[in-house]
């Protein structure tokens, strides 16, 4: 099993180029088994979850061709996958698939949207916390799908085609939102989703399914309205960049020291971040390259932050932001209220000397003079990454265990490093 050796204390200096966002890759992908016709999609990161996400959609008959290089491609262009869901040989989607990545669960929409049937296995996937499928669910029943749960699989049945109506989550869901979407596009009539998610991806992937000839507005609010069509064609699609990547570099530059350009990163998809960044004694400014991030000599700030939906702090940099908090000058508060059991990485960062108290959703971070590197363990994606980002300003060597979790939402992220000064490399073995 790989890990990763650090040796901190080296500041930052060169450019990062931000890859294709994991988060609308992996739905864009998935909206392919609604049309016939190829769909084209560049700018796609090289990531773990993108090529199993290729096998299960291969098991639904589904093509994936990945395009060679092309003249002027950089070290790190994205990758184009050219998607051909010409015929769907297969309705199922087994639990040996869907338990190793729970969005793959979100095939179950365009399955039955298409096709009129679905049987999709209970996803895995993630060790924070349940983060259950009733709402994506409910979202189907509103479109008159019949489901039935039965040896842990759902079936979903509309032989008649799914019908538009209303769908009002009881809370955001990012997962609810893409599966509401996709289903509506082919559903007859007009839907409307009320609550939806306002990320980034939601917009990305409605702007994908509109130039395949889905009629969509609101995208972006917390109000869609989807008016069905018959069937939806191909298209070309460019993934947006990601502003998780975009956040956790930013939050490691701020972390170690320097000044990096973090290429094609655009500072809307992130605004929040930025704000707590800038208040944590960094220095951002937007560049027609991208974002420059920046911190010399000044010390971290103390910050006090809730996570929430879109425009709200992130919860996928909720991590990053503690390591961060772990050097600043005082006390921080981070309060985490999109997860639950997503503070697995206090242990691990208590190994480097952080002094963390958590009291319920909160953690309290007492600022501390030093790090001192450690042998760590990651436990999931988000919270591994926070792990490298603390062990480039701890002293000696750290050395990352599992970066599997790594793998599955960061792409060469040791490269990257490596080639703005970190002393970072990947032990095989």
């Amino acid at each position: 099993m790989d890990r990763i050796r650090i040796v901190g204390g080296r500041p930052l200096s060169g450019r990062i180029a931000i890859s294709g966002a994991k988060n609308a890759t992996l739905p864009l992908m998935i909206a392919s088994l609604l049309t016939d016709e190829p769909l084209v999609l560049e700018n796609v990161p090289r990531l773990a979850d993108v090529a199993l996400l290729q096998r299960i959609l291969g098991n639904h008959g589904v093509d994936v061709m990945v395009g060679g290089k092309r003249p002027g491609d950089g070290e790190y262009d994205g990758q184009t996958l050219h998607i051909s869901a010409k015929r769907i040989v297969d309705t199922v989607a087994p639990y040996d698939l869907v338990s190793r990545m729970r969005a793959s669960f979100w095939v179950i929409a365009p399955l039955v949207a298409r096709m009129g049937v679905a049987k999709v296995s209970l996803p895995g996937g993630c060790a924070i916390g349940t983060r259950p499928v009733d709402l994506l669910l409910m979202a189907l029943r509103d479109l008159g799908a019949d489901i039935e749960i039965d040896g842990g699989y759902v079936l979903a049945r509309a032989p008649n085609g799914l019908r538009g109506g209303e769908i009002v989550f009881p809370k955001v869901t990012v997962g609810g939102t893409h599966t509401a979407l996709m289903a509506a596009v082919l559903a007859r009539g007009t839907t409307v989703i009320e609550n939806a998610a306002r990320e980034p991806e939601i917009v990305d992937v409605a702007d994908c399914l509109t130039k395949m000839g889905a009629r969509i507005s609101g995208a972006g609010s917390s109000r869609i309205e989807i008016e069905g069509v018959a069937r939806l064609d191909g298209a070309r699609h460019r993934v947006v960049p990601d502003r998780i990547e975009t956040g956790t570099y930013a939050m490691a530059v701020a972390m170690a020291g320097g000044d990096v350009l973090l290429e094609g990163a655009k500072p809307e998809l992130l605004q929040a971040a930025l704000d707590v960044l800038a208040e944590a004694g960094a220095e951002i400014a937007a560049t027609n390259e991208g974002i420059r991030i920046a911190r010399n000599g000044a010390g971290i700030a103390p910050v006090r932050v809730t996570t929430e939906p879109f425009p709200g702090f992130p919860t996928d940099l909720q991590a990053q932001l503690m390591a961060l908090m772990t050097r600043a000058k005082g006390t921080s508060h981070i309060t985490e209220t999109i997860f639950e059991n997503r503070f697995m990485h206090v242990q691990e960062l208590a190994r480097f000397g952080a002094q963390i108290r958590l009291d319920g959703e909160t953690a309290t971070i007492d600022g501390v003079p030093r790090l001192k590197g450690a042998p760590v363990m990651a436990t999931d994606l988000r919270a591994s990454v926070s792990l490298v980002i603390a062990a480039l300003a701890a002293e000696g060597e750290t050395l990352v265990n599992r970066v599997y979790h790594l793998d599955r939402g960061f792409e060469r992220l040791e490269s990257k490093l490596a080639a703005c000064g970190a002393e970072i490399e990947r032990i095989s073995g």
